[in-house]
């Protein structure tokens, strides 16, 4: 017996895919990925059309998506995050139906649940067997943890597992096991690994960031959580790396032994691993190639599923035992809300991912940002897109000073208590303005390209075509 199939449009066949369904893949070859279009090409060519397209991210590497959409073979996209290149185009509205976001733990909560139901799911897996059983740390495109992809996989009508790296069966150390797979398809390569790593996953060396990064590390000293059994997560930009490296100075001097860091792992956090700063990494997506060779090597750095990461329907997800986060912003406003989706310009160049199940999970959400970007103000009146609400963030960082949201006077008294530089978000709103000018007001048009849901399934806000 085998579910190795001769090829992918024998699988496609096989997988009794019809006009109108809709179709999965997960990132995390990230911008390496090569079966999201290689799928789009097979099907367009074997005439399909007005399918959904259910990624958990859009990278630019899925550039080719935008032609498909045009030719209407893909008439649908749902997604949590997606990439400037195919944002630009998204925004032009090149799409009849709005783009529908979620999170991460929402996207992985309603497959789970029979809301966002899928016919075919398309698995990149560095490694399978014959029979599906399948890795993702294993095998020349190696890109670690799966996380994103179990849901798909379990709940999927058909799922068809497409590797590089066909093995003798059973694969022992397998991440999604045969159980759920329907097909396998064998073809010379799903992908290149090195692109896991981009430029929002190298630690920041510009002054300005680095003195943010302080700061960062310094507010978590400050906060009263740095104690044994600490839990963290830290974002894939260069500030959120470079404050995980001072956090990490910080507990080596004080030896303190935290519980678990969590999220997208990076090769900063297995140096707090290894450094005995964790108990235990908890990894949903790797993002670089040491943290695949830890998630390989190292039994205390383990694989998680995206509904264990932060699924909100789930009866509990490690996110609500988080203590801090640190977060990006490309806006945030007066009232604390935050903008991961669009840029100051309106352009979609982004998403929510974890960004708004780690802020309503963790008990210190901080966002880390320069007071300005090409000469804009990130601190402004009112943010272009709300992706995660004021009221779960804490903390906004940036190279002037340190604003708290009034909610929180217990950690206002805690961090003026620490000689920080503690100011009011206004104040760092006219510092931006006096260096960048006050910015016209961004032109949008008047027709809803995207729906951004919240984690419990409300629509937080509409993104309109740029003007």
């Amino acid at each position: 017996m085998s579910k190795l199939v001769g090829s992918l449009r024998e699988a496609i066949k096989l997988s009794g895919l019809k006009d109108g369904m809709t179709i999965s893949f997960h990132h995390h070859l990230r911008n390496g990925d090569r079966v999201l279009n290689m799928v789009l090409d097979e099907l367009s060519r074997m005439g399909f059309r007005d399918l959904t397209v259910n990624a958990s991210s859009i990278h630019n590497a899925h550039a080719p998506i935008a032609e498909h959409i045009k030719n209407r073979v893909v008439t649908g996209l749902e997604t949590n995050y997606i990439g400037d290149a195919v944002g630009r185009e998204i925004s032009k509205g090149i799409m009849e139906k709005p783009v529908v976001f979620r999170t991460h733990g929402t996207r992985a909560g309603d497959i789970d649940s029979g809301a966002s139901p899928i016919d075919v799911a398309f698995i990149a897996a560095p490694t399978a067997d014959n029979m599906g059983n399948c890795t993702g740390k294993l095998g020349k495109s190696a890109c670690g943890s799966l996380g994103y992809a179990f849901a798909d996989a379990m709940h999927a009508k058909k799922t068809i597992v497409i590797t590089d790296n066909l093995v003798s069966y059973p694969l022992p150390d397998f991440s999604i096991s045969e159980t759920y797979i329907d097909y396998v398809v064998n073809v010379e390569s799903i992908g290149n690994a090195s692109g896991i790593v981009s430029g929002t996953t190298r630690l920041t060396r510009d002054p300005i960031g680095l003195a943010i990064a302080d700061y960062t590390a310094r507010v978590i000293a400050a906060s009263g959580l740095l104690k044994d059994g600490f839990s963290f997560q830290t974002g894939a930009g260069g500030i959120s790396l470079a404050a995980a490296k001072y956090l990490m100075d910080i507990m080596t001097e004080k030896k303190i032994r935290g519980s678990f860091g969590m999220g997208g792992i990076t090769g900063y956090m297995v140096d707090m691993l290894e450094a005995g700063c964790f108990e235990t990494l908890v990894d949903v997506q790797c993002f670089d190639l040491r943290a695949v060779q830890s998630l390989r090597d190292n039994p205390k750095h383990v694989e998680i599923t995206a509904s264990h990461y932060a699924s909100p329907s789930a009866r509990s997800s490690l996110v609500d035992s988080l203590d801090a986060v640190i977060l990006g912003a490309t806006q945030i406003d007066t009232d604390f809300n935050v903008n991961v989706h669009t840029d100051s310009n309106g352009v979609i160049m982004g998403g929510s991912g974890g960004h708004s199940d780690t802020a309503a999970g963790a008990k210190l959400a901080i966002v880390v940002a320069p007071l300005s970007r090409a000469r804009l103000p990130i601190v402004v009146d009112r943010v272009l897109c709300t992706s995660t609400p004021g009221s779960t963030v804490d903390v906004l960082v940036t190279q002037k000073g340190i604003a708290i949201n009034p909610a929180r006077g217990d950690l206002r008294e805690r961090l003026i208590g620490a000689k920080m530089p503690v100011l009011d978000i206004h104040t760092l709103k006219r510092m931006a303005e006096d260096i960048t000018g006050v910015p016209k007001p961004v032109p949008v048009g008047d027709r809803v390209v995207a729906n951004v849901l919240y984690r419990d399934h409300t629509l937080i806000d509409t993104i309109k075509n740029a003007g």
